[in-house]
């Protein structure tokens, strides 16, 4: 009865359709947290990632490890990079970039040189890519600045005894002297004659007015050292340049960018080394040719014997291209000489400046004779003589 009983109720409870529809809730309360995502073409075995941000938010824990370990092999782990002998796609993609901006500047180069009518084109700076062959452009390099030959005298160091011309030359040594100078410009400007006037850098720098009545009389600067420094030429070639350097500044501080064109060693004691020095500074070494020895003066000659053995020895021994060597400092004999003889040369010869550029050498006059030198005054800056006639090796003490 009991087995018949039951198997009339279970007949009526799934006939009535109720505990079948608790089981199939019960099924899917259970397997609601494994409901697959939607799409039914999905490959056996793989993880959607809708399903793995569902098991991160059940298992926080799990997915904080996850991300630790992957951090720790990225640090360990470096990322390969591309070695020098293969630079890997980056790398030749940065190259081929740089190179081809490179190849831009430079034709934008060419095309600028081209308009302002210059062939060579400015290579290009500030890039670091190395241009291709064919972009490379030779140029002829440019022709290098002719260097101006020392003009060649016939004194001593090839210095200039003569012009050059025809022209005669008054030179006045160891100036501005205050007193003298005044009265020599005044002789010259009543003729319209122009002279040259080598400068002593101390004398230049005491006396910068009389520096610019000189310039502005018209008449032609020469650099006679310093201090008047009778060795210059055995000093290093760094100490001449210097000592030249100082003196021209001398001057040119009372009259800037003042022409210096002339040098004059102090007693003629030229050398080639001295002479090629002042050629580098822009300046030609004078000599002389004529030398009245106006700085010379014995116990028994009187002034006005003195003045007249200066104007003798002018007018015998000047010839066309002579330079003449006078002395406008302490030489107040000098100045009353010249009162004679500038007008006596403007009459006979074309007085004007050497041209600096050499000279064809000639036969030099003969030499007058002199009295015997005196010892030298300490109030001026006198040397013991020399002959007229040029020595063939720089003289140990000629006047200047």
């Amino acid at each position: 009865m009991r087995s018949a009983e039951s198997k009339q109720a279970r007949r009526a409870r799934h006939s009535s359709g109720e505990p079948r529809a608790r089981a199939r809730g019960r099924g899917r309360d259970r397997d609601r947290g494994k409901r697959p995502v939607t799409g039914s073409h999905r490959a056996p075995g793989t993880l959607p990632l809708e399903t793995w941000l569902q098991a991160a938010k059940n298992r926080p824990t799990t997915v904080l490890g996850t991300l630790v370990v992957a951090g720790l092999l990225i640090t360990a782990v470096p990322l390969s990079q591309p070695s020098r002998t293969d630079p890997g796609s980056l790398t030749a993609a940065a190259q081929a970039a740089a190179s081809a901006q490179a190849a831009e500047q430079r034709d934008k180069a060419a095309d600028a040189a081209g308009r302002q009518g210059d062939p060579q084109a400015e290579p290009v700076t500030g890039s670091t890519a190395k241009p291709t062959p064919e972009a490379t452009v030779t140029s002829k390099p440019a022709p290098a600045d002719p260097v101006t030959p020392v003009p060649l005298g016939a004194g001593p160091g090839k210095s200039l005894l003569t012009t050059g011309g025809q022209q005669v030359a008054l030179t006045f040594d160891d100036g501005p002297d205050p007193e003298q100078t005044p009265k020599i410009l005044a002789i010259l400007q009543q003729s319209g004659v122009k002279a040259t006037f080598c400068l002593v850098g101390e004398q230049a720098r005491r006396h910068p007015d009389l520096v610019r009545q000189i310039v502005a009389a018209g008449h032609t600067l020469c650099n006679h050292t310093f201090n008047h420094d009778l060795t210059i030429a055995k000093k290093t070639p760094a100490q001449i340049r210097a000592d030249l350097a100082k003196t021209n500044a001398a001057i040119r501080a009372a009259v800037p960018d003042a022409a210096i064109p002339f040098f004059r060693a102090p007693g003629g004691n030229f050398t080639d080394r001295l002479v090629t020095v002042a050629h580098g500074a822009g300046m030609a070494s004078l000599y002389w040719e004529v030398d009245p020895r106006d700085w010379e003066h014995t116990e028994k000659e009187t002034d006005a014997q003195h003045i007249d053995r200066v104007v003798a020895s002018v007018k015998k021994g000047v010839r066309p291209g002579a330079i003449v060597l006078s002395h406008d400092f302490n030489q107040p004999d000098t100045i009353a000489a010249y009162k004679e003889l500038v007008p006596w040369l403007k009459q006979r010869f074309e007085l004007g400046v050497p041209s600096g550029t050499g000279e064809t050498p000639r036969t030099p006059p003969s030499a007058e004779p002199t009295p015997p030198t005196p010892a030298p005054s300490a109030s001026t800056p006198t040397e013991p003589a020399a002959p007229t006639t040029p020595p063939s090796t720089p003289p140990s003490g000629n006047p200047g």
